[in-house]
């Protein structure tokens, strides 16, 4: 664990995730047959740069735990590339992606489950260190001991058990497990929504002081939009397993382009009782990612939905400099013109009783 405070580093991407999806097979039938798929990632890209907190929102079952996990290869993908520091994860063998599994750690969501009643603290937070020959067994209760230091856990906690814990001290347990990896990159998923407010302060502090002592990188996976505009650099949006918009925080929240977006960011508290905030109310309830509406998947409870919107799916691009949206409102003149050419298409093929092939929406 070398402090990194003194250290030049490359301001390059340390992940990159191309077209990613993860689809889950439905299966019936007395020989389970697949009927269908939960399109629960439906080809998301983004970057990470080295050091910085990109952080990742959106409404319940739209994806952004599934992300995370195949991401880190704990479940498989069903196409899509991640590029890990140059290399491709789900290209590697086994004993390849074993070697770098130290650099890539996750903090679930619930500190409680994700930890071991059977096993004292120590030995949860130095398994994997053994596991992995991160120092000589000689120094291994020192290490354990620095380890538990730097996330506030007294050394006297090695020989306790989880359920002696309080919520806080349960997650700082977890982000002392990763943190005993020496990570570079680190998944943070939902690590504050089951704490208090005043603990959720105590744990975004901790991995801010991290990050900036070990050179962390994080993708911070959370519902509490304020402590994202906090803690992240930049900011991605996901709907039904899509990515809707992704731009540096203070564009995105200055100025969110996808009518998603400011309907999320609209429910945002503001700490002064004479502010009349505009919330945006969504119609309706966020469909099935089971079978999604075709076209654009939000326009079901979109208040500025136009015909296009139903029929083809909007282009993802880069609407102002770094400020990337998924959304039929910004589409220049030849956009527009191939999205009418689809919808045209699709109107034939239903006057004609014609079932439109999977993904034929999906041709911008």
């Amino acid at each position: 664990m070398e402090n990194v405070n003194n250290i030049q580093t490359e301001n390059d991407d340390i992940l990159v995730v191309d077209n990613l999806v993860k689809y889950f097979p439905i299966k019936s039938g007395f020989f389970k047959h697949t009927t269908g798929n939960v399109k629960a990632v439906d080809g998301v890209s983004f970057k990470i740069k080295r050091r910085q907190t990109m952080g990742l929102v959106g409404e319940s079952g739209c994806g952004k735990s599934t992300c995370g996990r195949t991401i880190l290869r704990l479940q498989e993908k069903t196409s899509g590339k991640v590029l890990f520091d140059g290399q491709d994860v789900f290209s590697l063998s086994r004993e390849e992606l074993r070697k770098i599994r130290p650099r890539m750690q996750i903090v679930f969501q619930d500190p409680y489950s994700s930890l071991s009643p059977r096993i004292p603290v120590g030995e949860i937070i130095g398994e994997a260190v053994r596991e992995h020959k991160i120092v000589p067994e000689n120094e291994f209760d020192d290490y354990i001991t620095r380890v538990m230091d730097v996330c506030g856990l007294p050394s006297y906690y090695k020989s306790r058990y989880p359920h002696e814990f309080s919520g806080g001290q349960r997650q700082r347990i977890c982000i002392a497990r990763a943190l005993a990896l020496a990570p570079e990159f680190v998944v943070c998923d939902e690590p504050v929504s089951a704490l208090d407010v005043s603990i959720q302060a105590q744990i975004i502090n901790l991995l801010e002081d991290l990050q900036d002592d070990f050179g962390l990188t994080y993708l911070f996976i959370s519902h509490d939009l304020s402590v994202v505009e906090h803690i992240s650099d930049t900011v991605g949006v996901m709907y039904l397993g899509n990515m809707v918009e992704y731009a540096p925080t203070e564009k995105i929240y200055s100025n969110p382009l996808n009518p998603y977006t400011r309907a999320l960011f609209s429910a945002i508290p503001v700490p002064d009782p004479d502010v009349k905030i505009n919330r945006i109310i969504l119609k309706g309830s966020i469909p099935s990612p089971a079978n999604p509406p075709k076209g654009c998947k939000f326009h079901t409870r979109c208040s500025e939905c136009k015909e296009i919107c139903k029929y083809a799916a909007p282009e993802w691009k880069e609407v102002e400099p770094e400020h990337f949206c998924a959304c039929h409102l910004y589409n220049n003149a030849e956009e527009d013109a191939r999205a009418e050419e689809i919808m045209a298409k699709m109107k034939h093929e239903e006057k004609n009783g014609v079932v439109a092939t999977e993904g034929s929406s999906d041709e911008l």
